[in-house]
């Protein structure tokens, strides 16, 4: 995860943590996926997010899972290669 990569150049216990927190919180979106906001962004039904402090987890709704598609500073919006139609999920 670049996120990770990006912080372990100062604190790689940190980043480990981060890391950690950042999957802690997709997983709990898995349990209830629809929980989570539509991306305004993409106004999809099935391209969900969740915040954690100032991060977006972006992740697709299927039918037995989500699938993360990107996670980034909540500032920022969607990257154009996360918000296209043609993103393969399993």
């Amino acid at each position: 995860m670049e996120i990770g990569q990006y912080i372990a150049q100062d604190d790689p216990r940190a980043a480990r943590a981060w890391v950690e927190q950042l999957q802690k919180r997709a997983r709990k979106a898995a349990e209830a996926p629809f929980a989570g906001r539509m991306v305004p962004e993409r106004s999809a039904q099935d391209i969900r997010e969740v915040i954690i402090r100032n991060y977006r987890i972006v992740y697709r709704v299927c039918e037995d899972a989500i699938y993360v598609l990107t996670v980034f500073e909540g500032h920022r919006l969607l990257p154009q290669e996360a918000a296209s139609d043609t993103i393969d999920t399993p």
